[in-house]
């Protein structure tokens, strides 16, 4: 049963729907296992740029079936706004969409808290997106939220809404009012009605046929709820760990790819060691076009870190490392990679978020290159010194690079020698 997983290495935002994009092609199934629609990806099909939140990327290849399974959480609005963007786009998601009927269903009420929470100052501001996805998660653990199956039925969906606003009504000024939500939560389920099914069955019976499957993470491992910079983290686990109850399977994919630009970047609140609050961050951000594809917001901009890369491709046991965004460090002088920190001297990161703002960057400088490196599709035709830093990467981390990345479009990637093709 051959199996992959994408996973980000970073704080998000690495360039992991592009690779979805390309070697989903392959793929008999792509299943998005954690997060909802504060993910972005961006991918280039042909007729142009797309933006992805809630759909697996491998939408984009007509013989690709896409789950979205049990460990999403889902905006059912948001999710039929994106399905019929795609579906304009040529698309049709008719048999090759399945949404688990277990998925986790944001409604206007998690939305209204999210907001509340992130507007009520410094002790309860995390920098989330504001897509209600906290909230939402924070009601399936607390045995009280709204599931995919609910929008099916409207007495079910009555009491599941009834049952979430007696514990959270007395969190927010005004009280919600389950018959404002109930409508259109139902018309909502009616028309995803022909995707919503159990896709854990659905990807064990795929499994026991030895089908090929992608597991497309959103995120980065860094912003994990467990082994991420908590409480600025996001609300799921975005390590490999997360592969196996988002998706409802028991398994360990046989190649983890981990995704990591060439430098780093952060969106929202927290920690950041590496992170340049200068001219040389505001030109990475400008170059790498650093701004968030969900929000906008403009993208928190340094050099690479590698000790933080190498506990996370550890704890993720990553085969593999795919490098994006290498064309931006073009023309950027000397450069700079993380190696470690002033005084710290663990072989892991500090879980201890004082400790973890307080680390303060140590660096190893590498020579640059002035080279366009764009249109180059092979690792023999980079300038040595671009060689020189991707060799540096790869032995600091322990992790091969297997995947490349010099641009935006699908074929500005290419595999390393040696590398298996996925």
């Amino acid at each position: 049963m051959p199996t992959t997983a994408i996973l980000g290495l970073q704080w998000g935002d690495e360039g992991k729907g592009k690779l979805v994009d390309s070697l989903s092609a392959q793929q008999d199934f792509c299943v998005r296992f954690q997060g909802g629609g504060n993910a972005g990806h961006t991918v280039y099909p042909p007729g142009g740029k797309i933006v992805l939140h809630h759909l697996p990327t491998g939408v984009l290849h007509k013989d690709c079936i896409n789950v979205m399974a049990q460990g999403m959480v889902a905006d059912p609005f948001k999710l039929l706004d994106e399905i019929n963007e795609v579906e304009v786009r040529g698309f049709k998601l008719a048999g090759r969409l399945k949404i688990s009927d277990r998925c986790a269903v944001t409604t206007p009420m998690h939305l209204s808290l999210d907001a509340g929470r992130e507007d009520g100052g410094s002790a309860t501001k995390v920098g989330t997106t504001q897509r209600g996805i906290g909230p939402t998660y924070a009601d399936r653990y607390d045995r009280i939220g709204v599931r995919m199956a609910d929008l099916l039925d409207g007495t079910t969906l009555r009491e599941a809404l009834s049952r979430a606003v007696s514990v959270r009504a007395c969190q927010m000024s005004v009280e919600p009012n389950v018959d404002a939500m109930l409508k259109p939560l139902r018309e909502a389920g009616d028309k995803l009605r022909p995707y919503i099914c159990d896709t854990a069955l659905l990807l064990a019976e795929a499994m026991k046929e030895e089908r090929r499957i992608l597991f497309e993470g959103a995120q980065g491992a860094m912003l994990d709820v467990c082994q991420g910079t908590y409480p600025y983290v996001t609300s799921s686990h975005t390590t490999a760990a997360g592969i196996a109850a988002g998706s409802g399977l028991l398994l360990a994919p046989q190649d983890v790819i981990g995704v990591s630009k060439a430098y780093c970047t952060r969106v929202g609140d927290g920690p950041f060691p590496t992170e340049l609050a200068d001219a040389m961050g505001e030109k990475l951000r400008q170059k790498g076009g650093e701004f968030g594809a969900t929000t906008g917001r403009p993208r928190r901009c340094g050099w690479i870190d590698l000790f933080a890369l190498r506990y996370v491709c550890k704890i993720s046991g990553v085969t593999r490392i795919a490098i994006t965004k290498l064309d931006v460090l073009s023309a950027m002088g000397e450069l700079n990679v993380g190696v470690g920190y002033k005084g710290w001297k663990e072989p892991g990161l500090p879980a201890d978020i004082r400790q973890f703002t307080a680390l303060q960057p140590e660096y190893k400088t590498l020579p640059g290159w002035d080279e366009d490196i764009s249109k180059i599709r092979s690792l023999g035709e980079l300038p040595a010194t671009a060689r020189s830093y991707l060799r540096f990467v790869e032995e600091y981390v322990g992790v091969p690079i297997g995947i490349i990345s010099v641009g935006p479009e699908r074929e500005a990637s290419f595999f390393s020698e040696g590398a298996p093709k996925a």
